[in-house]
């Protein structure tokens, strides 16, 4: 498990999860753009709910490892989805005067472009 400080709070996920946030935000730092994603996280009394983050280049997550007699939360699909979109961010570069989505250039093998922001 996970603490993702952000926004003066702190989020409580999987180390896999917090991971992908992590390098997800870079990668839309890196584009100037932001991202909204939501995430298991766990609450203060143990159960399991989601919180909804919006990261981007002004985000200052910061993680850090914890014990926790807690399971491990695990979203497969949530970190794969992840990794796609930062794949997708990596492979694609802004063209000069771009406004949007339609405006950036495909340079990889990726079915998925990182719009509109993972949910």
């Amino acid at each position: 498990m996970e603490r993702i400080h952000y926004a003066g709070g702190v989020l409580l996920t999987g180390s896999d999860i917090a991971g992908a946030i992590v390098d997800y935000a870079a990668a839309l730092a890196a584009r100037r753009t932001a991202a909204s994603v939501d995430i298991p996280v766990r609450a203060a009394d143990g159960r399991t709910t989601r919180a909804h983050m919006l990261i981007g280049p002004s985000s200052q997550l910061v993680t850090e490892p914890i014990e926790s007699d807690l399971d491990e939360l695990v979203d497969e699909d949530l970190v794969r989805a992840l990794r796609i979109a930062i794949t997708a961010l990596e492979n694609t570069r802004p063209v000069i005067g771009a406004t949007g989505p339609d405006d950036l250039i495909d340079d990889g093998d990726t079915d998925a472009l990182a719009w509109p922001p993972i949910n």
